[in-house]
């Protein structure tokens, strides 16, 4: 249960907007670590480094070595806030594990052969409806992404979140609604309804006045 990934942090003393404005003019983002049988602990790391990491989906969803001050510590990410309009991160939440309990994750779904399933090859098109699910595990069973093969869906086939098979030892955090649809493979024609119909929900939406802001 060894993450592949490694973290390099530093305590850090100050907390507060005006800290972490500092921290981040010099390039490091603030954080925290919490969990386990010890107190939270703030931190800061390199953005650049972490904005390397963020560059690969596992690293959301796979177990990391965190490094503080010389200590190592096995930790997932729980919450990362970004700038609404800059492409900098605000903050990270990590949370510590423990090998005997049980983490609650989402996992990206990754779709085999969806160029050369059955409808594709005859016109129709792949619609998601789900990119990733909410799971339940211990660390040593949580997978970095969940499959899902499309090769033998034809036009129409429908996967549904109950189908969706799951690595050994992981469930779905909420009993799957039997009617949830994963994904599908649509003709061109529905394909493309669909998308004139959400474009059309858009263009209304952008209708609306909008308030300033406070």
């Amino acid at each position: 249960m060894s993450g592949s990934i490694q973290i390099n942090a530093q305590p850090r003393q100050d907390a507060g907007k005006g800290a972490s404005r500092r921290l981040r003019r010099q390039g490091l983002v603030p954080a925290i670590v919490y969990g386990g049988d010890r107190e939270p602990e703030m931190i800061n790391l390199a953005h650049n480094e972490l904005t390397r990491h963020l560059e690969h989906e596992s690293f959301y969803s796979q177990v990391l070595d965190l490094e503080v001050g010389g200590k190592a510590e096995q930790v997932v990410i729980k919450d990362l806030q970004r700038h609404p309009a800059k492409p900098f991160i605000l903050h990270v939440d990590f949370q510590r594990i423990n090998a005997a309990e049980k983490l609650r994750m989402m996992i990206p779904l990754h779709f085999l052969n969806a160029d050369s399933a059955k409808g594709v090859k005859l016109g129709g098109m792949v619609a998601h409806k789900l990119t990733e699910v909410d799971v339940v595990c211990l660390p040593k069973d949580l997978p970095r992404h969940i499959e899902i093969d499309l090769l033998e869906m034809a036009i129409g086939d429908v996967v549904h979140l109950s189908q969706v098979l799951l690595p050994e030892g992981v469930t779905l955090a909420h009993a799957p609604d039997p009617d949830v649809p994963v994904v599908t493979i649509q003709s061109a024609q529905v394909h493309e309804e669909v998308e004139e119909g959400e474009a059309e929900e858009g263009g209304d939406d952008s209708t609306e006045p909008t308030g300033s802001e406070s």
